[in-house]
């Protein structure tokens, strides 16, 4: 079961699939068979098809020396250039397409310059305001020189993975974590500037850099659970008051119109009646808010002679 939970929690990452696909076994044993295949039958016709000794090595050493004149054919794929090494100094960028290089004297590499994917393992950093924090993404580059890639540095994408993560460490210490977390974007930009200005000289660009996860401490995670907990509570308590002060001024503004016409008045008591349904269960006493108003002008008059006595 421990075992089932660890790899449950171990992240997956994408495996690159890289290196060179030769594309011209077929085509050079192609070439190389049919005109051997002929001399040797040439040969052989000549000599009544019955070689001696000497014909014999006449089309070994044939086939040898052929052989290896076909071997220098190469083929690169669409995506793919020939980096070609003469006698140890680069000569030319060779591709797409069959290509042919000196057998024994030249040498050729083939570099991908498609939009290639590294990993970028989880980084520890410390943030501006001492807060720890584990990180990893992925790069997104593309050799756009293959000389420069092959002859300026030792491993281009060995560089690059570790060039990547050092500018992540270093753009992220230099931001708070709130910073951090809401400005994922310009952080990225950042790191793919950082990178570009050091790798363009090295024939690579940058395509884009993306942060994949971003690990705190746990108590570290419940805090900010607790306080977006209690800034929503308190978002909600400010648009609860600010409706009851809304709906106060609303029910101000109906009842001073409400008082500047009575008829207005009468209606909203008869919608309100109405409103109470044909349910049993309703005793609904009318009084007439004519009466009403005769009972207070009544005590206000009360009231005024008791006060003149």
């Amino acid at each position: 079961m421990s075992q089932i939970l660890s790899d449950a929690a171990h992240k997956l990452f994408a495996e690159p699939v890289g290196g060179h696909i030769s594309l011209g076994r077929g085509l050079r044993l192609l070439i190389w068979a049919i005109p051997a295949g002929l001399v040797c039958l040439g040969v052989a016709a000549k000599s009544g098809f019955k070689p001696d000794g000497a014909d014999a090595i006449a089309m070994v050493v044939f086939a040898i020396l052929w052989g290896v004149v076909v071997l220098g054919i190469r083929v690169a794929a669409q995506w793919e250039r020939g980096v070609v090494l003469r006698l140890g100094k680069f000569s030319s960028t060779k591709g797409p397409g069959v290509i042919y290089i000196i057998p024994i004297i030249d040498y050729v590499r083939f570099v991908d310059t498609r939009i290639l994917a590294l990993n970028i393992p989880s980084q520890k950093v410390i943030t501006k305001d001492n807060v720890p924090a584990e990180i990893d993404g992925a790069l997104f580059f593309q050799v756009s020189d293959a000389g420069k890639a092959i002859t300026e540095i030792q491993d281009y994408q060995f560089a690059i993975s570790q060039y990547a993560q050092a500018s992540l460490r270093d753009v992220v210490g230099g931001l708070s974590l709130d910073e951090l977390l809401s400005e994922r974007e310009r952080i990225q930009v950042a790191i793919g500037q950082a990178l570009e200005a050091r790798i363009k000289e090295w024939g690579v660009h940058v395509d884009s850099i993306r942060l994949l996860d971003i690990e705190m401490p746990e108590d570290l995670k419940r805090m900010m659970s607790r306080q977006a907990s209690a800034e929503r509570e308190k978002r909600a308590t400010i648009t609860k008051a600010e409706g009851d002060k809304l709906a106060a001024v609303n029910l101000s503004e109906a009842a001073r119109l409400m008082l500047q016409s009575p008829g207005a008045m009468q209606l909203r008591t008869l919608q309100t009646i109405d409103g109470l349904g044909p349910s049993p269960s309703n005793t609904v006493v009318l009084f007439p808010a004519e009466l009403q108003q005769t009972l207070i002008d009544l005590a206000g008059a009360i009231k005024t002679k008791h006060k003149a006595e």
